[in-house]
């Protein structure tokens, strides 16, 4: 009996879904290269390695060290819109909600994640390439991430003063994420969003009176 030939449609789905995990992979290890060596100790060959991909395929897939940091950018904004829409999904309500929201958006901008996002605002600062890959999508997560502290606060930004609000809020908890990255500033951290959850529920107090 003759073997049945697979159609090029049913062979192909395999490859694709390999090549798809593969990318994966290298994108994966880029970010834990970007954490734990930062951008100037990440190179294409530590990537290939850390990934268990042939130097032939990362090639062939990224030429270069900043082909390979690109992609990279594209799926750390994927993975930092992911985290916080499921970090959304488990605040709680009631009084403390102010509170465990700026919790949440705190440990977004001390997580890994941003840690490698940090890396690349860092290098793209000197590279044109570089920026003209990091600006759009950071503008995009910036956007995203204005547009969730709104509705998790329940904040009305048609009222004098809650869009200004609303953005230092997002601007200090980037800083003490900043500042984390130098040494454990959890304890400080704390006692500050616990002041400023006080001082943004009593500006919202005052929009609703």
């Amino acid at each position: 009996m003759t073997p049945t030939t697979p159609s090029p449609g049913l062979a192909r789905v395999p490859q694709e879904q390999r090549t798809r995990a593969m990318r994966a992979r290298l994108l994966e290890a880029t970010v834990e290269c970007l954490v734990e060596r930062g951008f100037s100790g990440t190179s294409t060959t530590l990537v290939s390695e850390r990934a268990g991909v042939s130097r032939g395929a990362q090639l062939h897939h990224f030429p270069t060290k900043n082909d390979l940091v690109v992609a990279a950018v594209e799926h750390l904004t994927e993975i930092r819109g992911a985290e916080l829409a499921e970090a959304a999904q488990k605040l709680p309500a009631g009084p403390r909600r102010t509170r465990a929201v700026l919790q949440m958006l705190a440990d977004h901008f001390t997580s890994p994640v941003f840690t490698a996002a940090l890396e690349l605002w860092v290098a793209a600062r000197t590279d044109d390439h570089l920026m003209a890959a990091v600006a759009p999508l950071e503008q995009r997560v910036g956007r995203e991430t204005h547009r969730l502290t709104v509705e998790l606060l329940g904040a009305d930004e048609t009222q004098p003063g809650v869009r200004e609000l609303v953005q230092a809020t997002l601007d200090l908890v980037r800083g003490l994420g900043l500042a984390n990255t130098i040494t454990d500033d959890t304890r400080r951290r704390a006692r500050i969003l616990d002041q400023w959850a006080s001082t943004i529920d009593a500006e919202l107090a005052k929009e609703h009176a």
